[in-house]
């Protein structure tokens, strides 16, 4: 995650708060499962456009997390992934990594800790 903060925020790039978790799972040993989203969109309205065609932040992460056989979890710990924030509110959805203690989603500052209803996490 350290090297990831040094990057600078590419939404549709590499850092976002979502592609933080490919980026994540790559460093772990997996395949890329954001390939697919990388170029594909533009900061601001272009991000909101690829969650709306998504379904969200969770769908969106849902295929990638399917796409490296991870299961659904109802008790994160210590690597997960998950998303968090509102379940009617695309705009609202964060892509999180769990830390042992919570969650921590990029932002343009960095990793940072965010207090939110976990809306679904997986194992990874």
């Amino acid at each position: 995650m350290a090297s990831n903060e040094r990057e600078p925020w590419t939404p549709g790039g590499k850092v976002d708060c979502c592609l933080a978790l490919a980026e994540w799972a790559i460093w772990l040993g997996y395949p890329d499962p954001a390939a697919h989203l990388r170029g594909a969109y533009q900061p601001g309205q272009g991000q909101i456009d690829i969650l709306a065609e998504s379904g969200g932040a969770i769908m969106l992460v849902e295929s990638c997390a399917e796409s490296l056989g991870l299961s659904s979890t109802d008790t994160p710990q210590l690597g997960d992934i998950g998303v968090v924030g509102s379940a009617h509110n695309i705009t609202r959805q964060f892509g999180v990594i769990h830390d042992g203690a919570g969650w921590l989603t990029r932002t343009p500052r960095g990793f940072a800790r965010v207090a939110a209803k976990t809306l679904a996490a997986w194992r990874l």
